[in-house]
């Protein structure tokens, strides 16, 4: 790998997660201004802000035709946001699940899982798939803005201190600063997708990767460090709830906002390859589907089960680089995966299950 492409990918990971620090400031203040309340600019300036990486590289990858990074970055960044980061949160320290997320966003989570995996069955997301996506969008963010309105409870504070307005927003020229934030977050977005792209690219010729593979780690993990830094800021405040919420409702919004988009986009749509319809998809809704047991257990994520999260994600990005590079261990991590790891963990989170409901009756 040249300095030049090393130089790619760092400053363009960089411009991205300052590109939406960015814009989620300017946007959240420039809102806070106008008299909206913090809740709801968390709940939606916030959430499309955290999601502005994974958009920016996957509209860019469609329009360059790189439609294998455009997905494999959806659905790479999932798989890391709930293995990886929730992983190394809990790690720290057990995070805590709210009653409404196991009765509300992870089942929604999971039937975007599926209906992703529907659309993207004949090969390809269409570009009125992704319209599809984007109008269920719309509808979910509007739900929770009804939700969100009828309760009232920490979160508001929470939101308020974070998000509301404050001394400078209040200036009468303070609004053009907020405006420049946004701006400026939104070309650094450009900027760096570009650059991202363009390395991962690079990266993948020179180790003879796929650019599936790239986008579902290099750029799956690195369009993934604003969740990560909000959870892990999250889980210092002990606000271990947010952190969980935070990610929940990024895989949500990578799933509808980002492949929508960038399925929408071009007229061709995306085309998804068939290594990613038979093994990327499914782990993805394996993941999904494996949070409710474990956030339905007590409501909280322990640090064996982040222990647990953690682990997979290591063995997936192994068996992806051992599948991409014809290395002959691959055989052997499949035969300990398929009999071995996987029965016994479906095994233990079906017990996990089973006693969690018999102490909910």
């Amino acid at each position: 790998m040249s300095l030049i492409t090393l130089a790619y990918l760092v400053g363009g990971l960089i411009l991205l997660v300052v590109g939406a620090e960015a814009l989620v400031r300017g946007a959240s203040r420039l809102a806070a201004r106008f008299g909206i309340s913090p809740l709801i600019i968390g709940l939606t300036v916030v959430a499309f802000g955290t999601s502005a990486p994974e958009t920016a590289v996957s509209i860019q990858a469609s329009l360059n035709g790189s439609g294998d990074i455009a997905v494999g970055n959806v659905i790479g960044s999932n798989i890391a946001n709930i293995l990886l980061i929730l992983g190394l949160s809990a790690l720290v320290a057990p995070l805590v699940v709210s009653r409404q997320l196991v009765r509300l966003d992870v089942p929604v989570m999971i039937g975007a899982g599926l209906l992703t995996f529907g659309l993207a069955w004949n090969g390809r997301v269409s570009q009125l798939d992704g319209f599809i996506l984007l109008a269920l969008l719309l509808v979910y963010t509007a739900f929770l803005v009804v939700v969100s309105k009828r309760e009232k409870n920490r979160q508001q504070d929470e939101f308020a201190n974070e998000f509301g307005a404050d001394e400078n927003t209040k200036k009468p020229l303070g609004w053009v600063f907020q405006l420049f934030l946004v701006v400026l977050g939104l070309g650094l977005l450009i900027v760096g997708s570009n650059l991202l792209i363009e390395g991962a690219v690079a990266l993948a010729r020179a180790l003879g990767l796929s650019e599936l593979v790239i986008g579902l780690t290099v750029i799956a993990v690195g369009t993934s460090m604003p969740e990560l830094a909000t959870s892990v800021m999250a889980v210092y405040r002990g606000e271990r709830d947010i952190a969980v919420g935070n990610i929940v409702g990024s895989c949500i919004f990578n799933l509808l906002l980002v492949l929508g988009a960038g399925a929408a986009i071009s007229s061709d749509g995306l085309s998804i390859s068939p290594n990613a319809l038979a093994f990327d998809l499914p782990v993805m809704l394996a993941v999904f589907v494996a949070c409710l047991p474990i956030f339905f257990s007590g409501y909280r994520i322990n640090r064996w089960e982040g222990l647990l999260f953690f682990g997979y994600y290591i063995a997936y990005t192994l068996y992806l680089v051992m599948f991409s590079t014809g290395l002959p261990a691959i055989n052997l991590l499949r035969h300990a995966m398929t009999w071995y790891v996987l029965p016994l963990t479906a095994v233990t989170l079906l017990v996990i299950f089973l006693r969690a409901w018999k102490h909910q009756r």
